[in-house]
């Protein structure tokens, strides 16, 4: 019973996140369009060579979730986290029905249906520009819901660390750059030199972006080479990925619960 009642709570929390998104342009133009804009910047850097066996702009497309995630879960959720939090919106929140969980998955399913619309829009772009369909869909789907669990728990931990709204932009721009330059989106991790590309393939965001590039291709973008695989072959491919999106699912759980604050800072 009280499971169910923290489920209502979370979809009734997220459907309102939802609504006070649609209701913000600016909002709105980061978490959609944003990312996809700076994928076009991306798609016209690498140009017509292959990477990994496939065209540039079809190696780029099919990582982009990974870049996603940073821009419509991380960075939206920090500054949502922070500003609720000193308006006393998450004190409120904790002291009525809902338990601190449901208050946490409320925002999480919201920022999962606004990814699940991005990748959504995204494979309309791949199969319009680029005549690919999605290879592997419940691969796609799973990744995505791990990659918001992950992203959402960092969220909660950075916004502990951020003092206001005001500096949350701040708070986020380490991991934002962090991906930028170092996830795989645009190259192979392998191709790395030496210790950059540990870095690399440790990265957050790095195995949603192999995951992803493997859903979308149906290729081995895990190992590298790109060669063909099977359903059944392509999930074997990606455990190495799913491995460590899980310990950092684990870690940024940790960091959340040390982190995370529901009342303001100088309270």
């Amino acid at each position: 019973m009280i499971m169910r009642t923290d489920v209502l709570h979370a979809m009734r929390l997220a459907r309102i996140d939802l609504t006070l998104v649609g209701r913000n342009t600016t909002v709105l133009f980061n978490v959609l369009l944003l990312p996809l804009l700076m994928a076009w910047v991306y798609t016209q850097a690498v140009g017509a060579e292959k990477i990994d066996g496939v065209a540039g702009k079809l190696f780029v497309l099919a990582g982009l979730p990974g870049l996603m995630l940073v821009f419509a879960v991380f960075v939206n959720l920090v500054n949502s986290f922070t500003a609720r939090r000193e308006e006393l919106v998450l004190k409120r929140l904790r002291a009525g029905q809902p338990s601190g969980p449901a208050i946490l998955a409320g925002s999480a399913l919201g920022a999962l249906v606004l990814y699940l619309a991005q990748v959504a829009l995204l494979a309309v772009w791949m199969r319009r520009s680029e005549g690919v369909a999605v290879a592997n869909v419940p691969m796609l789907v799973t990744v995505a819901v791990l990659g918001v669990a992950l992203f959402c728990l960092l969220a909660a931990a950075f916004s502990g660390l951020t003092p206001n709204a005001e500096l949350a932009q701040v708070t986020v721009l380490p991991v934002l750059l962090l991906v930028l330059v170092g996830a795989p989106i645009a190259f192979p991790a392998d191709t790395l030199p030496g210790v950059l590309g540990d870095v690399s393939a440790l990265l957050p965001a790095t195995p949603v972006v192999e995951i992803a590039r493997t859903a979308f291709l149906g290729g081995d973008h895990v190992s590298g080479g790109g060669e063909a695989l099977s359903m059944g072959g392509q999930w074997l491919a990606a455990l190495p990925s799913f491995a460590i999106l899980l310990v950092w699912i684990a870690v940024a759980a940790l960091l959340a619960r040390w982190l995370f604050r529901w009342e303001p800072r100088h309270s």
